[in-house]
């Protein structure tokens, strides 16, 4: 059969064109367990935004102010007043469930970000220079690796003392070692590519040759690392919080409401209960669109549509 014959008869013999979004999308969305996990993330986020302001004056979706003591009604119950009731002090358990979201959130946003920047950038220097650039960063990086993360922030915290800023740079530091030598693995593969070799023949130079051709190529996995890392942060900073080396009372933290609770665990379970569960969906929210991500940008795993 001619070609003008297949024209004739209305046969296409090429198949549509799909572009990578239309790749991503079918492969990410495909899964319901990772829409589950971007509710999750979506409830949370929405708590941390909308909570209002820590005085009570401008209350959006947190029905008390989380630092109000109510000394008259010291573990309350349940009730259609206060949804999870009120701990030791009097304060509403669900308004500072949300103000905890807003100190987890911002604690994890902020450490994973400014780790990722770093390490990131440390590591394609690392790979694209080579020689004596790498073996100082990496000596470095391998020193600090010899420490598990949350025992490096752990030490550092101790030393800072507690609070927010402290409890971040000590985060920040643990992670980003981690970086550094994923980066570091993932751009000495790209570096080889042939077209990185014919930029260098064309006389681009080296931070020209790091930006446009070795970071893009280089930060699908850094996505996805990131993605599952800031659920291990926000469980970091619960942890910490709760040794007394991370966020102090009366600050809304998770961890340190699971502290408080504990004494009373066996009478008033909901004080404990409840931050802990709140740090459980966080975190499984996180990595259920962190895996999500790694099969949506994976070819390997994604398929063909």
């Amino acid at each position: 059969m001619t070609e003008t014959n297949i024209a004739a008869n209305g046969v296409n013999t090429m198949p549509p064109r799909v572009t990578e979004w239309q790749r991503f999308r079918k492969a990410f969305f495909s899964r319901k367990i990772v829409i589950l996990g971007m509710v999750l993330i979506g409830i949370f986020l929405i708590f941390a935004l909308f909570c209002g302001s820590p005085d009570g004056q401008t209350p959006w979706l947190a029905p008390y102010a989380p630092y109000k003591i109510n000394m008259s009604n010291v573990l309350a119950s349940p009730s259609w007043e206060h949804w999870l009731g009120t701990d030791t002090s009097g304060r509403d358990i669900l308004s500072r469930i949300m103000y905890g979201a807003r100190t987890a959130l911002t604690i994890g946003l902020i450490a994973t970000g400014i780790s990722a920047i770093i390490g990131c950038a440390l590591g394609m220097i690392s790979a694209f220079f080579g020689r004596w650039v790498s073996m100082i960063i990496m000596r470095i990086v391998d020193t600090f690796m010899c420490i598990p993360s949350i025992l490096l922030a752990m030490m550092i915290a101790s030393v800072l003392g507690h609070g927010m800023q402290n409890l971040i740079i000590a985060l920040t530091i643990g992670s980003i070692p981690m970086y550094v030598r994923m980066m570091n693995g993932v751009a000495l593969s790209v570096r080889q590519n042939d077209y990185v070799l014919a930029g260098k023949a064309m006389g681009a130079s080296n931070w020209r040759m790091i930006i446009t051709h070795i970071f893009p190529n280089s930060v699908s996995p850094i996505i996805i690392q990131t993605t599952l890392q800031l659920g291990f942060l926000i469980l970091a900073e619960a942890g910490l919080s709760y040794l007394g080396i991370g966020i102090r009372p009366p600050t809304a933290a998770w961890g340190s409401m699971v502290v408080e609770g504990v004494v009373r665990l066996r009478d008033f379970p909901i004080l404990t209960l409840a931050p802990g569960i709140a740090v459980m969906l966080t975190v499984f929210g996180f990595n259920l669109v962190g895996d999500g991500l790694r099969d949506a940008l994976d070819p390997r795993l994604r398929g063909r549509l």
